[in-house]
């Protein structure tokens, strides 16, 4: 039997990474996701269950999908995901699960998670002091993220991502310490340019802290960083070494350095609605064929949002072009 063809766009792009959001809520507010309050929530009953994400998965991993990375809000308020990351795990063809995380509730969560076959975790982590933290969080709770990053390493994930938001004149401060924290427990840390996916709107352009500035500020303090070797070509993030060899750095400067030519990621909201970009303008509706239809027209549902894809930022526009949905709607 021949195997299908590869799920590749008009630009030659080979799509084998897809992001699954498993709900919209979320225990914190950050300013760069979330509403700071009256936030609407999609009911229960919209949200994809997780026999339709492993349905799901099962028809994509036919089409060459590899690699999963489960995301929100924030994933842990869903109920029972250790039971949804076992199912993943087995099927075959899937290669990688990743979980993005605020950490909070890691902690109380971590084992469970690592016998279900979870295999790394990317935890956000903006800020290591407790102001700083409440002004992107509008909320309190880093001590608890720190327990969190503790359990998971008590529970034997040994790949662990820190990814730092930079928002000028918030978060300056704290690029030093976090690259020291990261050193000293042997994380890895990503800082990432603030995009506008903010529910609030509220993004301006001038409050890009820069990767390039950011990187100025490390060098500042540890010296030259040395550029990594790029093991895999559709990563994002740009990675250095600090001079001494200890730790490693990324940066994703999808503002200022957008990395669309390399693109591999697929997008699968928490409603099941397929996007191509974090900044589509246009959805793909999986949801009613995974409730009326058959995995023939799913299949055919994914090729049409690949093939539609853009060459950059999901509409081809030299500028951004705010989406109408919130990070938090689309998966983070």
């Amino acid at each position: 039997m021949n195997s299908p063809e590869p799920l590749i766009d008009s630009f030659g792009r080979v799509h084998r990474d897809l992001r699954i959001s498993v709900t919209d809520r979320c225990n914190i507010r950050c300013r760069y996701c979330m509403p700071h309050e009256d936030v609407r929530f999609k009911p229960r009953s919209e949200l994809l269950t997780f026999e339709e994400i492993e349905q799901f998965v099962r028809v994509v991993a036919g089409l060459g999908v590899t690699k999963l990375r489960i995301t929100g809000g924030e994933p842990l308020l869903r109920a029972q995901l250790p039971k949804l990351i076992a199912a993943l795990a087995g099927i075959p063809g899937i290669a990688d699960i990743a979980m993005t995380t605020n950490g909070l509730l890691l902690a109380e969560h971590a084992r469970d998670l690592r016998q279900a076959g979870l295999q790394r975790l990317n935890v956000s982590l903006d800020a290591l002091d407790g102001e700083a933290f409440r002004q992107i969080t509008r909320r309190d709770g880093v001590q608890r993220v720190l327990n969190g990053i503790a359990a998971a390493r008590d529970a034997g994930f040994e790949n662990i991502r820190l990814n730092a938001v930079a928002i000028r004149g918030i978060t300056e401060s704290q690029i030093v310490p976090l690259a020291r924290f990261a050193r000293e427990q042997g994380l890895e840390l990503r800082f990432i340019e603030f995009m506008p996916l903010d529910a609030d709107q509220n993004w301006r352009d001038g409050q890009v802290l820069s990767g390039a500035e950011v990187r100025s500020r490390l060098e500042d303090a540890f010296g030259p960083l040395v550029p990594a070797a790029r093991t895999i070509s559709s990563q994002p993030a740009v990675d250095y070494c600090f001079p001494d060899g200890s730790g490693q750095v990324g940066f994703i400067n999808a503002v200022t350095v957008p990395f669309c030519e390399q693109c591999n990621r697929l997008r699968l909201t928490a409603e099941g609605q397929m996007r191509h970009c974090l900044f589509s303008t246009e959805e793909w509706d999986a949801r009613a064929v995974l409730r009326g239809g058959h995995d023939e027209e799913l299949a055919a549902l994914v090729r049409a949002c690949v093939g539609a894809k853009k060459a950059a930022r999901g509409n081809d526009q030299p500028v951004f072009v705010r989406p109408q949905r919130a990070m938090f709607q689309i998966g983070g």
